[in-house]
Parts: structure tokens; sequence; C-alpha cells
């Protein structure tokens, strides 16, 4: 009998060993066990555009290496302040992310106030993509270069008129800063969106815009448009016989849209760690690549890190950028 008594201690300190480890082994793996349902990509642009396009060739490939379905949410308003806000506000369990641009840099200063603070309230994961914008103009106008459209701004009484896709959005800024550097006497133009703006640019009611690439493209490469300069620091390979603004007289001239994917704040490290490590895999992607090079994007992978302090540089100096134009959210 009285080896019964350390027996069943023994056996007990067993079972319960047993137990604390079916019990740790769960928690353990719980990060391993993510994704385990559908991931949700918060666009805040509606369907059609370059950041629902981008995000949407991401998604499909993301979806591949994660095991998961990532499902491309369209919530579209007031420069894609809709769609931060909601994924700003959402659980921070990886189950939603959100495709952060260069609009949520220049919403910081062009919003007196905002639902959710672009800086405090995500966890960057990476950058996608860069697309630069074109200087383009009328086909009319006696304009073939930078100094032409200097001269030509300078000459005019009235200057010269620079349409936009909008007021704040970055083909406006663009605008703005080059305005800044030159000094010259531009108008901005603003309409409700880049199609509309072109239109009345190809025939004429305005004079100029620094669009998007992926939207002035066509026309340039139809003969439609005169593409004069590139905002890039580098020329793009889809247009190589035009020069960057900085290589036209303005040094250090280097405006680019931009993509990047982001968490809610507080979602766990080692999630935001595996995002970062797949996302950089899907961005080497041959394939994904040249799906890019069509759209005049270039892939940017990197760390969270170098988001974060790529996306703080950008709204500082966007800040800079909406203080001096005097830009207002419409």
């Amino acid at each position: 009998m009285r080896l019964e008594g350390p027996l069943s201690r023994r056996h007990l300190l067993a079972l319960a060993a047993g137990i604390a480890g079916a019990t740790a082994l769960p928690l353990h793996a719980q990060p391993d066990a993510w994704p385990s349902r559908p991931i949700k990509l918060v666009v805040g642009y509606a369907a059609g555009g370059a950041t629902d396009v981008i995000a949407r060739l991401v998604a499909v490939k993301l979806g591949e290496r994660l095991g998961q379905p990532v499902v491309v949410d369209n919530r579209a308003g007031a420069n894609s302040n809709v769609g931060a806000e909601v994924v700003a506000k959402s659980p921070p369990d990886g189950y939603t992310l959100y495709v952060f641009t260069i609009a949520n840099t220049i919403n910081a200063s062009l919003y007196a106030k905002l639902g959710y603070d672009p800086q405090k309230d995500f966890e960057p994961i990476g950058l996608i993509a860069k697309i630069p914008n074109i200087l383009v103009v009328n086909n009319n106008l006696p304009i073939k270069s930078i100094a032409d459209y200097v001269r030509f701004a300078k000459a005019s009484k009235d200057g010269i008129t620079f349409a936009s896709s909008g007021s704040g959005s970055s083909i406006h800024l663009s605008g703005e800063m080059f305005k800044m550097q030159t000094h010259l006497n531009m108008l901005h133009v603003p309409y409700r969106g880049s199609a509309p703006a072109v239109t009345d640019l190809l025939g004429g009611q305005v004079q100029s815009m620094f669009d998007n690439t992926p939207s002035a493209l066509p026309h340039v490469q139809g003969g439609r448009l005169r593409a004069i300069a590139i905002t890039s620091a580098k020329r793009s390979p889809l247009l190589p016989d035009v020069p960057t603004v900085a290589e036209s007289g303005f040094p250090g001239f280097d405006v680019q849209s931009w993509f990047g994917l982001a968490a809610p704040a507080g979602t766990p490290k080692p999630i935001i760690d595996r995002l970062n490590a797949e996302l950089n895999k899907v961005l080497a992607a041959p394939e994904l690549r040249q799906r890019f090079q069509d759209l005049a994007a270039s892939p940017e992978p990197g760390t969270p890190e170098q988001m974060r302090s790529f996306a703080a540089a950008e709204t500082q100096r966007w800040r800079e950028v909406v203080k001096t134009s005097g830009a207002k959210a419409e």
C-alpha cells in the first residue's frame, strides 16, 4: 500500500504534464495556423482604376501562397478615406488588410479631420509598386519639352492651365510641386476623375496635365497627346525617349503614385512578417512583373520598416505642398 501513494503521485504528475502539453500545443501553433479562412483586402477606390487593378493582381498571387483566398473589397469614397477608416477600425487579426497609397499620406494634411490616423492606425507590411506621372500637353500647343513649357507659360498673359482628377490628388499635387519649383503662372483645373480631365485636354479646353501613366499612355502612343516629361527619377521603359523632369532642368524632382500593403495597428508581428515575406515573393514572380510593366508600374519589395519610413517622409513632403498650394479637400 505504501507504494500506491508515490505511484499515484507520479501518475498525477504525468497526467498533469500531458494536459499542459495538450493545451500548450494549440497556443504555440496559433501563428502557424493563420490564415484559416479568407482574407479581405480593402481598396479605397472603385473597381477598374490603377489601385484596384494592382490590388487584384497581388491578391490572386498572395492568396495562392497563403493557401486562402484574398478577396478584394472596394470601399470607394472621400479620396480613399472611407476604406481606410473601415480597416483602421477592424480587428487586428490578419484577416482585413488595406492597400495603403500616396493618397493616405496626402490626406493627412488635406483634410482638417479624419476618422483615422494614417500613421498610428496602420501596421505597414510592405510597398507593392510605384507608378510615375507624365506631363502631357494638347497636340496643338507649340510645346515639345519642359523648356518649351516654361517659355510658353511665361510668355502667355494667362499662364498655362493644368487639369487633374481632383483637388488633392497626386496628379494635382505633381503640378503644384512643379509650380513651386518653377514659380510659373499655372492655373489648376480640377475634374471628378482622370477620364473627364483627359477628354477636355484632348479637346483643348485645358492645356496640360500631370496624368498617371496608365491613363495617359494610350493617348501618347496613339499620337493624341504629346508627352513632355515623366515625373519619376528614371525614364520609363515604355517611353524611353521621354526625358524625366529632373533631367530637364529640375534636379531632384521625383513624384510617383505608390501602393503598399497595411494591416490594422496591433496585428501580431508573426502575421506581419509572414505577409511581408509572401508579398516579396509575389513581387519577384516574372509573370507579375510583366503585368506591372504593362501598367508602367515598378515592383517595390522591401521591409515593413522601410514602408513606415517612406510613408512618414511622404506625409511630411505633401504637407508642405498642400500648405503652399492651398489645396483643399473637395
